[in-house]
């Protein structure tokens, strides 16, 4: 077995970084990860829903920690017309993301029909932007619909997307399902897809125990992590690492009863930016895959955005020793008013990175 592993320039086509004292706090985390290249999600309050938005955010990212390439992305809103679009393809804007109305964090602003934003993804296919697809419908009771089938009902979008538009560039993100999966294989080349770290490993069954494994979309069965799992060995280029890395503070993790008498809801988001390539790497190893961790980390997500990895950027692995704190994921994150706990924390990782 190798002992090291170096890997050209690792990728993350999914990541929170969030605002203020938080965005302080994580955004330099993203590096300390792996991480070289980072596609940044617009959620933020207010939404990104302009160009100068957009730009000025760049801007502030690049402040903290001008190592990492910050790729910039929209939020598909009403404000955002083919205007804007071709406003932020000739800013070098990569993407547009697209939030089902009121389903995750921060997406109260989002999309309820998709035809109406046809002339927007006409004007994105023409400027060569991506499409990035937060691939959940609403939960509907009369029509059996929860978070556990959610993405199932979204496929049917994600197709009709694709054949109305087949040169438009489209990633449905963070897969959950057996059942994206193949629908993602099965069609053309300009749809994708990305998985993350935690999916690889959770399922439904550790998240209503433990509220720091709770995301949107929530983990699914055995079998669907096994598709996730089989997707990275077959080595297809449509799939690729977008973590979905996502930090909330500690308090909003844990339901707590407010001033109220009620109590509040646990936010959605696991948060694995700081160990994120460590982590992927010993996932990888740990169902036989461990031979496509350049691949899925690096090289498909780089050839299907078009971002090519820079000089000397190359991450180096090594395992981690047999000590009793070696690779230990240990506790949380501080910032000046907020503390945020990464995923795996307490267990060992089984690679590191080499300084």
């Amino acid at each position: 077995m190798s002992e090291e592993i170096v890997i050209p320039s690792p990728a993350d086509f999914h990541v929170h970084v969030r605002q203020g004292k938080m965005c302080e706090l994580v955004t330099p985390q993203v590096a300390k990860g792996g991480v070289r290249t980072a596609y940044v999600m617009p959620n933020l309050v207010p939404p990104l829903t302009s160009t100068d938005a957009v730009l000025s955010y760049k801007a502030e990212l690049e402040r903290i920690d001008p190592s990492v390439q910050w790729l910039m992305t929209l939020y598909l809103h009403t404000d955002v017309t083919p205007d804007v679009v071709r406003k932020a393809a000739d800013a070098g804007i990569y993407g547009i993301k697209v939030y089902p109305q009121g389903l995750t964090t921060n997406s109260d602003s989002g999309v309820k029909d998709y035809e109406a934003y046809y002339p927007v993804f006409q004007a994105m296919e023409e400027n060569n932007m991506v499409l990035n697809l937060h691939g959940e419908v609403s939960s509907d009771a009369e029509k059996n619909i929860s978070v556990l089938n959610a993405e199932v009902h979204f496929l049917s979008h994600l197709k009709k997307i694709a054949t109305d538009f087949p040169k438009l560039r489209i990633v449905l993100e963070h897969a959950t399902t057996a059942a994206a999966i193949e629908a993602v294989s099965s069609l053309p080349a300009n749809v994708a897809c990305t998985i993350t770290a935690h999916h690889l490993y959770l399922t439904i069954d550790d998240v209503p125990s433990q509220p720091h494994h709770f995301c949107k979309p929530v983990a699914k069965e055995p079998k669907d992590r096994k598709a996730l799992q089989d997707a990275i060995k077959s080595g297809n280029p449509k799939f690729f690492l977008g973590s979905d890395s996502a930090p909330h503070p500690l308090s909003s993790k844990i339901p707590n009863l407010t001033d109220d008498g009620s109590v509040s809801a646990c936010a959605a988001g696991v948060y694995t930016s700081p160990i994120l390539i460590p982590l992927v790497a010993t996932l990888l190893e740990s169902f036989g895959a461990l031979d496509k961790l350049a691949g899925f980390v690096s090289e498909n997500g780089r050839k299907f955005y078009g971002v090519p990895a820079g000089e000397n950027q190359e991450l180096k692995l090594k395992r981690t020793g047999n000590g009793k704190e070696d690779g230990l994921v240990k506790g949380t994150f501080k910032g000046e008013g907020v503390e945020v706990l990464p995923f795996w924390t307490g267990k060992k990782l089984g690679w590191e990175i080499v300084n």
